[in-house]
């Protein structure tokens, strides 16, 4: 409690304020539309739920997460509108969740889920949101690196768009990544090296996994940074200024498919079991997020272990000392083996993005960057 009353009287009037209705506004317009896309949910689940994804929650768990948000979308925009002049949040979050309720809310009911050759992740994106938004708003308040940085900083519209494609288009990654598997499989598969990899301890696989993808990770993204063709599509992810949890989405398309190909099809050729490899997921899931996030923690010697925010703000950073450094996505030992490690002791960048001329905004425009002919901003 005393890190939020330090927080908001830090801000003053600039923060969003206990008592104003601000705050119960956005959460009622965030709820409301995220209830409305579970009900879509619900009527079309064949099409707009990913098969894999929907073995790791039950359905009760659902129809309750979606009776929770329309109740907060009701409840709190009643109080946006009964307390703040602005009230278009209050009654956007009312509105969409009264459509929800109109197109059956929770009481949509199906025997059971259809096949269908091609489905969205639309389920994995509402739930990956809404965790991430849960756990890292309030711990970039309460321990913000940066404490100036808005939760709806500039660009944050774009940030959020390739957080909704990357989750939406899951199971088209997976079927690329499948694909590459099965045609390397021929003759790059050792049933003795399998048969050692999953002989082993799953915890043992799990660190052997971290390490073995880390590798591959290291590599290709270091031929990003030095491969002018490359570059062009990773100064995509490197060309926000400001770092936080949903920084780390901004991430172009094609990158994303070369990145999750290079680094999950090694791993399934080598045999490493079913859990070891969700469990490898769920790190990258969380890493991925922390690493950009605006949190200020001391890690002591786990910085030289783990990538943690620090390291990996310091490989955004626009600095022309840490061009071509801290290429690791999970361990700095990877750094330290190749020569590229660097961190300097209690000190965080100042400025973020891309030498030279910034990227145009928006996803489309950026999407499409890569793919002109002109000189591509300066690796940072």
């Amino acid at each position: 409690m005393q890190r939020i009353k330090a927080y908001f009287d830090r801000h003053g009037s600039e923060a969003f304020r206990i008592g104003e209705g601000r705050i119960s506004g956005y959460i009622s317009a965030a709820t409301g539309l995220l209830s409305l896309l579970a009900v879509l949910c619900f009527i079309f689940p064949e099409w707009l739920t990913f098969a894999e994804f929907r073995k790791v929650y039950s359905e009760q768990f659902a129809r309750t997460a979606l009776l929770i948000g329309l109740a907060a979308s009701f409840g709190l925009g009643t109080l946006n509108i009964l307390l703040n002049n602005r009230k278009r949040l209050g009654i956007t979050g009312m509105v969409s969740s009264g459509l929800a309720l109109f197109l059956g809310g929770t009481n949509i009911q199906f025997d059971s889920i259809g096949h269908s050759p091609y489905s969205l992740g639309l389920d994995w994106f509402i739930l990956a949101l809404l965790v991430s938004a849960i756990v890292f708003i309030p711990l970039e308040k309460l321990y913000a690196k940066d404490p100036e940085l808005k939760i709806l900083r500039p660009h944050w519209r774009t940030d959020l768009c390739y957080f909704f494609v990357s989750h939406m288009a899951v199971q088209f990654i997976l079927i690329f990544v499948t694909a590459s598997s099965s045609f390397l499989a021929g003759w790059a598969v050792s049933d003795t090296v399998q048969g050692f990899v999953r002989s082993l301890p799953i915890p043992v696989q799990f660190v052997m996994a971290v390490f073995v993808a880390d590798l591959g990770q290291y590599w290709l993204h270091r031929l990003y940074h030095v491969v002018p063709w490359m570059w062009k599509f990773h100064a995509v992810h490197h060309s926000s200024t400001s770092m936080d949890w949903l920084a780390g989405s901004r991430v172009h398309f094609a990158e994303v498919l070369l990145t999750r190909t290079g680094v999950l099809v090694p791993l399934m050729l080598l045999g490493f079991s079913t859990e070891a490899m969700n469990a490898y997921v769920i790190l990258i899931g969380i890493q991925a997020v922390l690493a950009h996030a605006n949190v200020k923690i001391d890690g002591g010697w786990l910085n030289y272990i783990l990538v943690l925010p620090r390291y990996h703000h310091w490989h955004h950073a626009r600095h022309i000392d840490y061009i071509y450094k801290n290429y690791a996505i999970h361990t700095p030992l990877v750094d330290m083996l190749f020569g590229t490690f660097k961190l300097p002791p209690n000190e965080w960048p100042k400025r973020y993005g891309v030498f030279g001329k910034d990227l145009p905004n928006g996803m489309l425009k950026q999407l499409v960057y890569p793919l002109k002919r002109k000189e591509p901003a300066q690796p940072n």
